[in-house]
C-alpha cells in the first residue's frame, strides 16, 4: 500500500472510530479488526498474544485503527490546552493535574500502538506504512513537549514519579536489579568455591590454570545470571547476543595483539612451562612467577621488582625454569698456585663439601681439574644440593673454601704476569 492511500485511510478512521467495517481496498482484509484487538481497555499482555496469528495484512488496518485511537486522544489534550490558553483563569493545578492525567492514559495507548506497530513491522510489513506510523507518534512528543509550559512538564513529572507503571517502575526495577546482582554475587562467589574444591582434585592441575578456570565460573555465572535477570524484566536480549556478535568480529582484527596474548597464556596455563612461585628466566628477565592473567605474566625479581610480561613474548622465547627439579647442581671453580700440592688441595676441597650439612650424598659430588690457567689450576667442584637450598649452598662452600685453604698453607692466587726486559748493545 502507498503513503498516500495510507493517508487517505488514517483520516477515515479518524472520523469513523475504530472497529468499523470499511472497505480496505486491494491488499487488506474486507473487515476492520474486531473489538477485542482495536479496544482501548485490552491490557497489554493480552494484546501481545494476539497479535501473535495475525499476519501483516491483518495487522496494518489494526495499526491504523490504533492511530485513529491515538489520534482522537491528542485532538482531545489539544482542545482542553487550547481553553486553558484562552481562558488564563481555568490554568489551575487541578486543571494542569487533568491534562497529566489525559497524557498518563494516552501513554498506555501509545504503547499498544507502538506494539502493533512493531508487530506489522517484524511480518514484513510495508516499510513506508511503518514509518508515517511512528514519525506521528514522534512529532506528538516533541510537540507537545516544546509547546509545554513548565508548570505542567513539573507536574507531569511529578505525576509521572508517582505512577505504579511509570517512576515507581522503574525504582522497582532498578531495586530488583541491585537484589539481584547482590544475589548473583553470593550465588557466583559461592560457585567459585565450589569450582576451586571440584578442579583442586584434579591431578597435576597448575595453579595458574586453576586459578584460571575458577575466575571463568565466577565471571560466566555472572553473566548468565543477568542475562536472566533482564529476560525476567521483559527487556529483549536477542539484540543483546546479535550486538555481542558484530562487536567480538570488529574486536577481533581490532585486538589482534592482545588475541595472540590470550592464546599464549591459555598455551602457558595448559602446557604448564612454569607455575606460581617458581622461579624462571625468559625475555631477559629472571624473577619469581606471580600471577598469569589472559594476556600477561608477572614476575618479581629478587631485589623486588614487579615486571609484566606479555604472554606472547613468554611462550614464544626459550623458557628456562631453574624450581621445576627438586634438586640442582651447584657449580664452582677454585683455583690454586702452580707451586702448592694438587692432591692436598683435592682433599681439602673434598672434606669442605662433606663437612657441609645441605649438599647431597646422591648424586655424588664431582671434584676435578679442569684447567690449566694463566695464573692458577683451577678446579671444578659440582655438589648436589636441593633447589631451596642452592644459594645457601653456593655462598656458604665460598666461604668456607677460602678459608680451608688459608689454614691448609694453600694459595688463591690473583692474576699476574710476568714481564721480560731485553736489551740490545748498541
Amino acid at each position: 500500500m502507498t503513503g498516500f492511500f495510507s493517508l487517505i485511510l488514517i483520516g477515515l478512521l479518524a472520523f469513523t472510530g475504530p472497529g468499523i467495517a470499511q472497505d480496505a481496498g486491494p491488499g487488506l482484509p474486507a473487515e476492520l479488526p474486531s473489538s477485542a484487538l482495536a479496544d482501548p481497555g485490552v491490557s497489554t499482555e493480552e494484546l501481545a498474544y494476539r497479535l501473535i496469528p495475525l499476519t501483516k495484512d491483518e495487522l496494518e488496518p489494526l495499526a491504523i485503527a490504533w492511530l485513529g485511537i491515538v489520534q482522537a486522544k491528542t485532538r482531545e489534550i489539544a482542545e482542553k490546552q487550547v481553553a486553558l490558553l484562552n481562558d488564563p483563569s481555568a490554568a489551575t493545578d487541578a486543571a494542569y493535574q487533568e491534562i497529566a492525567r489525559m497524557v498518563e492514559n494516552r501513554a498506555g495507548l501509545f504503547e499498544r500502538f507502538s506494539m502493533v506497530v512493531t508487530a506489522f513491522e517484524r511480518k514484513a510489513g510495508d516499510e513506508t506504512v511503518v514509518a508515517e506510523l511512528r514519525a506521528y507518534r514522534d512529532a506528538v512528543f516533541f510537540s507537545e513537549t516544546i509547546l509545554a509550559s513548565p508548570k505542567a512538564i513539573a507536574i507531569a513529572v511529578l505525576t509521572w514519579l508517582t505512577r505504579t507503571d511509570g517512576g515507581l517502575a522503574i525504582a522497582k526495577n532498578i531495586g530488583v536489579i541491585l537484589l539481584a546482582f547482590l544475589a548473583l554475587l553470593f550465588v557466583s562467589r559461592s560457585a567459585r568455591v565450589l569450582a576451586r574444591r571440584s578442579i583442586g582434585r584434579v591431578p597435576k592441575m597448575s595453579k595458574l590454570l586453576e586459578a584460571f578456570l575458577v575466575g571463568a565460573v565466577f565471571w560466566l555465572v555472572i553473566a548468565v545470571g543477568l542475562l536472566f535477570v533482564l529476560a525476567a524484566l521483559g527487556v529483549n536480549v536477542t539484540p543483546l547476543f546479535a550486538m555481542i556478535g558484530g562487536a567480538s568480529f570488529i574486536l577481533a582484527f581490532a585486538f589482534q595483539d592482545t588475541l595472540g596474548n590470550l592464546a599464549s597464556g591459555l598455551m602457558i596455563m595448559i602446557n604448564r612451562p612454569f607455575d606460581e612461585g617458581d622461579f624462571v628466566q625468559v625475555g631477559g628477565v629472571g624473577g619469581t612467577v606471580r600471577s598469569v592473567s589472559i594476556v600477561a605474566t608477572t614476575v618479581t625479581t629478587p631485589d623486588n621488582q614487579v615486571i609484566v610480561i606479555p604472554n606472547k613474548n613468554v611462550w614464544g622465547n626459550v623458557i628456562t625454569n631453574l624450581t621445576a627439579s627438586d634438586t640442582r647442581r651447584v657449580d664452582l671453580v677454585f683455583g690454586i698456585s702452580y707451586e702448592d700440592s694438587i692432591p692436598d688441595a683435592r682433599r681439602v676441597i673434598e672434606e669442605t663439601v662433606k663437612q657441609h650439612p645441605l649438599v647431597l650424598t646422591e648424586p655424588e659430588t664431582v671434584i676435578r681439574v679442569h684447567e690449566l690457567a694463566a695464573s692458577s689450576v683451577n678446579f671444578v667442584c659440582r655438589p648436589w644440593t636441593k633447589t631451596a637450598d642452592y644459594w645457601t649452598v653456593y655462598w656458604d662452600l665460598t666461604q668456607r673454601m677460602k678459608e680451608a685453604f688459608g689454614e691448609a698453607g694453600i694459595s688463591i692466587p690473583y692474576p699476574q704476569q710476568d714481564v721480560r726486559i731485553r736489551s740490545k748493545d748498541r
